[in-house]
C-alpha cells in the first residue's frame, strides 16, 4: 500500500475545490452558452425599443404610422438596428390599424416576468418568433 504524502493530499484538495468552484458558479451563473443567449436576447428587446422610439416620433412629426422600417429609418434623426444581432434577419414591423403596431423578433430564451407590475413586463417574452403589440404615442416636450 502506497503512502500518500501531506502536499499530495493537500494538492488533490486544492484541484477538488477549484473544480467544485467552477461548477458552483456554472450552476448559479448559467453557461457561457446561456449568458451569450442572454445577451443577445437583450439586444433584441433593446433593438425592439428603439424601433418602438421610432415610432413614436414618426407619429408625432406626420400624425400616422410609417408603413415599413424602410420609411422608419429614412426618417431624418432615426438611428435604429433593424437586424437580428445573431443572424442579421430583419425585425419584422407592421401596422394593425391607424395607431397601433407590432414589433416581432426571435428569442432564444423565455425572459419571465421581472416585476409584479405588468407596465415593466410588457417586453417580457417565450422563446422562439414573439410579436408586440403596440400603440403609438406622441412626444411632447415638457414645459421648464
Amino acid at each position: 500500500m502506497m503512502k500518500l504524502s501531506p502536499g499530495l493530499l493537500l494538492f488533490g484538495a486544492s484541484v477538488t475545490t477549484v473544480i467544485a468552484a467552477v461548477g458552483v458558479g456554472l450552476f448559479i451563473l448559467g453557461s457561457p452558452m446561456e449568458e451569450r443567449a442572454r445577451r443577445v436576447d437583450d439586444r433584441r428587446v433593446a433593438d425592439l425599443k428603439g424601433i418602438a422610439a421610432a415610432t413614436d416620433l414618426y407619429w408625432t412629426r406626420h400624425s400616422r404610422l410609417p408603413e415599413s422600417l424602410d420609411e422608419l429609418t429614412d426618417e431624418p434623426g432615426v438611428r435604429i438596428r433593424t437586424g437580428d444581432p445573431a443572424n442579421s434577419e430583419i425585425y419584422r414591423y407592421q401596422s394593425v390599424d391607424s395607431t397601433h403596431y407590432e414589433v416581432c423578433a426571435t428569442f432564444e430564451r423565455e425572459s419571465g416576468e421581472t416585476s409584479s407590475d405588468p407596465a415593466s413586463n410588457l417586453w417580457a417574452h417565450g422563446s422562439g418568433r414573439q410579436c408586440f403589440q403596440l400603440k403609438a404615442e406622441e412626444i411632447t416636450r415638457n414645459a421648464k
